[in-house]
């Protein structure tokens, strides 16, 4: 490994599992000092011999997150990579049909969980003159996504909430960007296709086929291949890189 985080202090929000526990593991490969966090702190994984802490976070909540940050800084005095991670996944139904508590969860979670983190993330950056953070939307927050319209909805305002945020701390030396995956090998999109599966009759393998069918690269992405577009999109040597979405879709969004 290269080393290109060496000493950097870098947050994770969701790092229990999926993308979240993944970048754990390469940013700590690569020498980063860990700021890890999930609903349930005890289902984080910890890389071995890692500077690292591990918070219970429910995203929803301003005070977790102002506790949480308060505790990233009298560690270590600094905060050089947030990734905003932390998200759950909509049921799969007509919008019509969608209950107004489960819009309300998604978008408490989805939206102003990444909100709030940014509020909390980005004057710590500002002061020091330096920083990244990168918010995890998806496929679904660039395109349309039927029967996901709750979820879409979610990821679209995560993208509003990114560009926007870059605009205002650019001047101050502060990187901004989302990241866009499509569907990939993860327990969110092992959840949906047991759920398709289970109303069709289809095993797993199946419903991935079926999900990905109309895709130019008919398959899932590995979570490898998105953790590895998050490190390229927070590696400081891409400084001029900022208010951007960076989809990794297999070619989704071209068509």
């Amino acid at each position: 490994m290269s080393g290109r985080f060496d000493g950097k202090v870098v947050q994770i929000t969701g790092a229990a599992s999926g993308f979240g526990a993944a970048a754990a593991r390469a940013f700590a490969a690569e020498g980063a000092i860990l700021a890890l966090s999930d609903l349930d702190h005890s289902k984080v994984p910890v890389p071995d011999d890692t500077d690292c802490i591990v918070d219970s976070l429910d995203v929803t909540q301003s005070s977790a997150h102002a506790a949480h940050t308060d505790r990233i800084k009298k560690r270590w005095g600094r905060l050089d990579i947030a990734i905003n991670n932390a998200g759950i996944a909509a049921i799969h139904a007509p919008l019509p049909n969608i209950p107004e508590a489960v819009f309300d969860k998604i978008m408490a979670v989805n939206v102003k969980g990444v909100f709030l983190g940014m509020q909390h993330q980005l004057p710590v950056m500002v002061a020091a003159g330096q920083g990244a953070v990168l918010n995890v939307s998806s496929v679904a927050g660039l395109v349309g996504a039927p029967h996901l319209a709750a979820y879409a909805a979610s990821k679209h305002a995560v993208v509003g909430l990114t560009v926007s945020a870059a605009a205002e701390v650019a001047r101050a030396g502060v990187r901004v960007n989302a990241l866009c995956p499509s569907f990939a090998e993860t327990p969110m999109v092992e959840e949906m296709a047991d759920i398709l599966g289970k109303r069709s009759g289809d095993d797993r393998t199946t419903s991935y086929a079926k999900i990905t069918s109309r895709f130019p690269t008919p398959r899932l992405a590995t979570v490898d291949e998105v953790v590895q577009a998050m490190l390229w999109a927070c590696d400081p040597d891409n400084s001029f890189y900022n208010g951007q979405t960076l989809a990794i879709d297999g070619g989704m969004t071209a068509i």
